[in-house]
């Protein structure tokens, strides 16, 4: 029986473990995870009575294998979700599904609603061209943004960089106003000195094309004859209590099928004989720790994996490169809110005709703040009042140890609380709780070093008996069900024995990607 350490329990590493090990798999999987929490980033934080969604997390993959996979663990709703019950909304049920309201192993159907909050105007996101979008940019704007398009049309900048890669899909007004802000707040860098791959890989295909093309075939009835653009699906699957519940679920899946899983086991160290990994030393709560095995998969940091490599040392380049790649670390403030300024004003119903988005783009560039999460609206179970409180997520951008994470908590929900007032969101004093997560590296970037990766992927297939899966792992900003992926190609690698890591490493790399399946 071969021993599998697997580094990390986020969605890669967990996925990893279960495909192993079902149907009998003879293998010994340990997981090793530093924190004390299932899923990484993906994990649910409960707070007084109310859970935080870390990032916000649709569940929808254009791979049947990963839907059925969530299915498997988390049946679809056969009956109404509070919310829907209440409000007469009708959604796709599962025969003989779970009710949601007396059962918790559930998998809801949610709403996907995402706007962008530009100059006190919901716009939305994507940006649509309808009369609304025309009156909240005015006349004047719109004919310049429209000019702008063509312009781009017609003089095609090379793609050597993110703000061409968006210039040349939307014309340089309509960049200026809803992408370049958000952008530099996301990475802390101008679109112009980020790598095009970034926008290749998140905004698959979308353009203003993309956009009007979507709207003929929902006013003709054509949207199930062709596929919808990765950021255009209108709803998606989501567990009960959050994606936390899910991988909380997958991680008994894995212990059920005879994996173990150690928490609070960090690890520094990957000890190295020639080209093979012999074992990982660990900081535990009761000292240092080995585990020895025969195949490590790795979903750490791929930049902490390098520089943690001892016995055979990488060569001074991929140091060099590992020292280089970079990340962007994230804040989330939760509030707890008697209620929000903004009026539903769109056709969607909602508990308390609160605004219907899941997330809202801060796209101002007067203000720190990103995004906002309206948890409410992601699932009624999230929030324990859910008719009487509004529970929002407030995401924040930032490098380990610049003066906003280093600040204080009471600091920084006061920081938060401010801007929300200056945006005219909430009203000073409707706060009626509060809580800030922190997480490290939570978004590898595409700058710096990150242009020469493909030296440090070279390295590391050198080693037979290691495998990288997932965001951090891969140093890829992959979605969800891309990291699983990469896991469900690593564990047939290791299953068939298979050498190449080719098709691990192109999870995600394709030039489109559509996360809503043909409807043919």
């Amino acid at each position: 029986m071969e021993k599998v350490i697997i580094i990390g329990a986020g969605p890669a590493g967990l996925t990893a473990a279960i495909e192993l090990l079902k149907n009998g798999g003879d293998y010994d999987v340990t997981i090793l995870e530093g924190s004390q929490a299932m899923g990484g980033i993906s994990q649910t934080v409960r707070y007084n009575g109310n859970r935080m969604d870390i990032g916000g997390h649709r569940f929808f993959s254009k791979n049947q294998q990963v839907m059925d996979w969530w299915a498997d663990l988390m049946p679809l709703q056969g009956k109404p979700a509070y919310d829907d019950k209440k409000l007469g909304h009708e959604k796709p049920l599962a025969e003989n599904g779970p009710d949601p309201e007396t059962e918790d192993n559930v998998m809801l159907v949610r709403d996907r609603v995402s706007r962008i909050y530009y100059n006190k105007h919901f716009f939305d996101y994507p940006i649509s061209m309808k009369p609304e979008t025309i009156k909240n940019m005015g006349f004047v704007t719109t004919m310049k943004a429209g000019f702008s398009y063509l312009w781009a049309c017609v003089f095609k900048k090379p793609e050597t960089n993110l703000e061409n890669f968006y210039i040349n899909r939307f014309g340089k007004v309509l960049y200026s106003m809803f992408f370049e802000g958000y952008t530099e707040k996301l990475w802390g860098r101008h679109p112009s000195e980020i790598s095009a791959d970034w926008g290749s890989q998140r905004v698959k295909g979308l353009s203003i094309t993309a956009l009007l093309k979507d709207m003929f075939k929902k006013v003709f009835g054509t949207k199930n004859k062709g596929e919808v653009e990765t950021s255009l699906i209108e709803q998606f699957w989501y567990p009960k209590y959050g994606p936390g519940q899910l991988w909380e679920t997958a991680a008994e899946k894995v212990k059920e099928l005879g994996g173990k899983i150690l928490t609070g086991c960090q690890v520094k160290k990957i000890m190295c004989e020639g080209r093979k990994v012999t074992s990982v030393v660990c900081d535990t709560a009761e000292g240092e720790k080995t585990f020895t095995g025969d195949i490590f998969i790795s979903s750490m940091p791929v930049k902490d994996l390098i520089l943690g490599m001892d016995g055979t040392k990488p060569c001074d380049t991929v140091i060099k490169i590992a020292k280089g790649l970079p990340y962007r670390d994230f804040v989330t403030v939760g509030l707890l809110v008697n209620k929000l300024n903004h009026k539903n004003e769109t056709n969607k119903t909602t508990l308390g005709n609160i605004v219907p988005d899941c997330w809202i783009y801060v796209q101002d560039k007067g203000v720190k703040l990103g995004r906002i999460q309206i948890f409410n609206n992601w699932s009624p179970y999230m929030v324990e009042k859910p008719e009487d409180t509004v529970w929002i997520g407030l995401e924040y951008f930032c490098a380990e140890g610049d003066d906003f994470w280093n600040m204080s908590e009471e600091d920084c929900v006061k920081f938060a609380t401010a801007e929300l007032v200056k945006m005219g969101v909430i009203s000073e004093n409707e706060v009626l709780d509060s809580h800030r997560e922190k997480v490290k590296k939570a978004y590898p970037a595409y700058f710096d070093t990150y242009k020469h990766f493909d030296t440090m992927i070279k390295f590391l297939d050198t080693f037979p008996n290691l495998y990288c899966v997932g965001r951090n792992g891969q140093h890829r900003y992959n979605n969800m069900d891309h990291s699983m992926l990469t896991a469900m190609e690593t564990a047939e690698a290791i299953k068939t024995g298979k050498k190449s890591r080719k098709d691990i490493w192109n999870v995600n790399t394709e030039k489109e990607y559509h996360e809503e399946k043909s409807g043919n």
